[in-house]
């Protein structure tokens, strides 16, 4: 899997370093929560982490920075959920973990501070988590590696093209969803579920 370039200046070298920039990344999402990317700065960022402007600094070079970890910190607890969830069992076909995908998404949209606003970024940035790709071709690779390594498909550019359409069409549905209620129209990510399988089995039915 390609590795996506860290947006830290330099990496904390000792505990209490990383205890600061998981506060910073905290405040960022806090922030976000509140006032939205416009509203973010990395003066905001200081006084609510109760760190020096200096200490953001040491570590980023600007509130896109900020985010960007941000972004590529929900990336990594989605892609965790996912796996754990993939490797819990209960799945007789990769298609069949289009619903516990989608549920992941939903709770993290809903419990995980800043994703609402941020999720991978595309508020700030659409080629935030990284400069040769978009956010949700990011994503799709991600997942792709997930099916790849739990169910064994074959890792071809069908799959990739395949997935990188379902993220593309899924994203667009349940942002209308939360547009509809802020916790997620039920009906409508059902939509989303029903969509997404229906491309996704299809597809792999005729292949």
């Amino acid at each position: 899997m390609t590795e996506i370039r860290t947006p830290l200046r330099r990496r904390p070298a000792q505990r209490r370093s990383a205890e600061r920039v998981q506060r910073m990344l905290d405040a960022c999402a806090d922030i976000l929560d509140e006032s939205g990317y416009d509203g973010l700065t990395t003066t905001r960022i200081a006084q609510r982490a109760e760190v020096a402007i200096g200490s953001v600094y040491q570590f980023f070079p600007d509130k896109r920075a900020v985010a960007q970890a941000l972004a590529l910190r929900n990336l990594e607890e989605f892609e965790q959920r996912v796996s754990r969830r993939v490797a819990e069992g209960g799945f007789t076909d990769w298609t069949d973990t289009v619903g516990a995908i989608i549920e992941i998404f939903v709770d993290m949209h809903r419990t995980v501070p800043g994703f609402r606003e941020l999720r991978f970024g595309d508020v700030a940035d659409i080629n935030l988590l990284d400069s040769d790709n978009d956010n949700n071709s990011v994503v799709a690779r991600r997942l792709g590696q997930v099916m790849v390594d739990r169910f064994a498909v074959p890792d071809t550019p069908e799959l990739a093209r395949a997935l990188a359409v379902a993220v593309e069409a899924g994203d667009a549905v349940l942002k209308l969803a939360f547009r509809r209620k802020p916790d997620g129209d039920p009906e409508i990510l059902a939509e989303a579920e029903r969509l997404i399988h229906g491309y996704l089995a299809a597809y792999f039915h005729d292949n």
